[in-house]
């Protein structure tokens, strides 16, 4: 029986015996018997991370150390409100920050990065993802929407149906459209600033 440790482009961690390209933490968030309680953070800094590093063999669920998250690529994880480990992908840390950095006179520090956008993923009384409504046309490539009541990629104005077996047949919308938006403003800001996410090989492959 799978772990309870996937992640959804909707934040939900979901046992699935789906495999992705990447994964993370958000801190220890499982009891002694592999269980997921109700947290779903333990700190603000949501990392993605390469699924092998150095070929080291880590334990999913340590007691009381850390959850190993797992995602079907970084869209998802930038969807989830996730961004790269400045450790294990230090290169793509730097490349994330200098987008989110465009313009301004200096890279940020991690700490800041999470405390921002910490603040557009969560709805802080509930504690549910915060999304929000913009126009398709204006969403830049690696986003990630709920469109026709499922999670879904934008790559080249086009929306792909995300699962675990890869993402569907794309579609291309008529005209306007507005659709809800999963990934959080700051990382759509890097994304429109050039960073550029590691998409599952299904993606390309359903552009019409």
């Amino acid at each position: 029986m799978p772990l309870q440790n996937r992640v959804l482009p909707t934040q939900e961690i979901v046992a699935d015996p789906g495999r992705g390209l990447l994964m993370g933490n958000r801190g220890s968030l499982h009891s002694p018997d592999r269980r997921l309680g109700t947290t779903r953070w333990r700190s603000k800094a949501w990392i993605c991370c390469v699924l092998d590093w150095k070929g080291i063999r880590r334990d999913p669920m340590p007691p009381g150390r850390w959850t190993a998250l797992f995602f079907f690529d970084e869209a998802v994880a930038l969807a989830a409100g996730h961004r790269p480990c400045h450790y294990c992908r230090r290169r793509d840390f730097l490349l994330y920050a200098g987008a989110w950095a465009q313009g301004q006179a200096e890279r940020p520090r991690a700490a800041e990065m999470d405390a921002v956008l910490h603040s557009q993923r969560v709805e802080s009384r509930t504690r549910r993802q915060r999304t929000t409504v913009q126009d398709l046309a204006d969403l830049p490539d690696g986003a990630m929407v709920r469109f026709d009541g499922r999670p879904a990629l934008v790559l080249e104005q086009q929306v792909l149906p995300w699962s675990w077996e890869g993402y569907g047949e794309a579609l291309r919308p008529p005209g306007l459209h507005q659709v809800e938006t999963l990934t959080p403003a700051a990382n759509l800001l890097v994304l429109k600033a050039g960073f550029a996410p590691l998409l599952h090989p299904s993606a390309r492959s359903q552009l019409r």
